[in-house]
């Protein structure tokens, strides 16, 4: 196996990997700073922790399938013009949030940001892959989500500081600073030319257009590693995120009883994902997906039942694990996905994000469900239950590689 050591071939790579590894800081932070924030959304709006949590979800439910819409505009006008519009929309729909009188507008609100949020995820893949070195992309492809995880962690600390120290409006004011400096500095930074999808040049009527686009997604769907891919993604995360949205409630509550700032430090255990995403890129092309979605599954049912040790500790070295599995999960997802789709690229992307948001959506009602029958405990019962589905899905893509690697040894 050669050394995997890319250089970068231009200037314009590295502002192209910068800009989207700043945009994609800005979309998490902007999605994942009122999970931070659930205590206090609770109070400030007279509604349960737990129907707190329904604001991550409906977000992220807006925000699946929304990525299918931007890999058909992405095909059609290319993809740095939707990235630019949707995050300076997104800046400006922050103003709202600091307008928002009842937790029925909030929801709202956030159903709209889950539209504009799903620009920059659903084309970022495909934009790599089309402007860089295939053995550079997957190093690309790492450094992105490593920066997923951190705008993750930095919205929920954003957050918890905020809740702690800040009233509503200011939270809000505070969130759209920091969004617009953020567009402002990936509007700079973004090349100001792309190399076109080719669909783009091509001059046809609308229904070959819908019909192409329908094949498109139907090709990928079509294709059982990639459904299964989707599906590894969309438990992982369904199981994850929610457990970070719940953990909270239950390190506030007794013999715990931390502050709303303190219960968000638990984030700080996404950091242990970030050096996982790091070393993911070399990890995949040494060891290859099967082997390292074995390991990350292990990972996050060791984490997750470690949290069940009555003391702050267990549950702090659980999550660390838990994240760590989880976002060697997600990268060799993103890996497999991007290197699989040699066409209709951007939709390929968006098919595995879809279910990957899809899957963090009906997570918080599904461990809500748990948590009302037996708080954290309960919860942990329900993530077990993923896990199982997920070790189910995981085996199920090995057989097939292995039936498609002895096909072709007998051809």
């Amino acid at each position: 196996m050669t050394e995997f050591t890319p250089t970068l071939r231009s200037h314009a790579e590295t502002r192209l990997i910068w800009a989207l590894c700043l945009a994609s800081m800005v979309i998490y932070i902007n999605l994942y700073t009122l999970q931070g924030m659930l205590p206090s959304i609770a109070e400030h709006f007279d509604v349960s922790g737990a129907q707190a949590t329904l604001v991550l979800s409906v977000t992220s439910f807006t925000l699946a399938f929304s990525l299918l819409f931007y890999a058909l505009l992405s095909d059609r006008i290319g993809r740095l013009a939707p990235i630019v519009m949707s995050l300076w929309l997104l800046a400006a729909s922050n103003i709202l949030l600091a307008f928002a009188q009842s937790f029925d507008a909030l929801v709202w609100v956030r159903l709209l940001q889950g539209i504009l949020l799903a620009a920059v995820p659903a084309i970022s893949m495909a934009y790599f892959k089309e402007q860089l070195d295939p053995v550079f992309m997957l190093k690309a492809a790492a450094v992105y989500i490593m920066a997923n995880s951190i705008g993750g962690i930095a919205g929920r600390l954003l957050g918890g500081l905020m809740a702690q120290y800040l009233s509503w409006q200011s939270s809000m004011g505070l969130i759209f600073i920091v969004t617009f400096m953020g567009v402002a500095f990936v509007t700079y930074l973004l090349p100001r030319r792309e190399i076109k999808p080719s669909v783009i040049k091509e001059k046809i009527n609308w229904r070959r257009k819908a019909k192409q686009d329908f094949n498109g997604f139907m090709f990928h769907l079509s294709d059982t590693q990639m459904r299964l891919a989707y599906i590894i993604g969309g438990l992982a995360f369904m199981m994850m995120v929610n457990q970070f949205s719940f953990i909270q409630l239950h390190i506030m509550a007794e013999p715990y009883g931390l502050s709303r700032f303190q219960a968000t430090l638990i984030f700080l255990c996404y950091l242990s994902g970030t050096f996982a995403a790091w070393l993911s890129a070399k990890w995949i092309v040494r060891y290859g997906s099967m082997p390292l979605f074995r390991v990350a599954l292990c990972l996050m049912v060791a984490g997750t039942l470690l949290t069940l040790v009555d003391t702050l500790t267990a549950i702090v070295v659980g999550f660390l694990i838990t994240a760590c599995g989880f976002f060697l999960t997600h990268s060799c997802c993103n890996s497999f996905v991007a290197i699989r789709a040699t066409s209709h690229r951007a939709k390929a992307t968006s098919l595995y994000l879809c279910c990957y948001y899809l899957g963090a959506s009906l997570g918080g009602p599904y461990l809500m469900l748990f948590w009302h029958k037996a708080e954290w405990n309960g919860v942990v019962v329900g993530s077990m239950s993923l896990l199982v589905l997920l070790l189910v899905t995981i085996w199920r893509l090995g057989k097939h590689q292995k039936q498609v690697i002895d096909v072709s040894e007998v051809d």
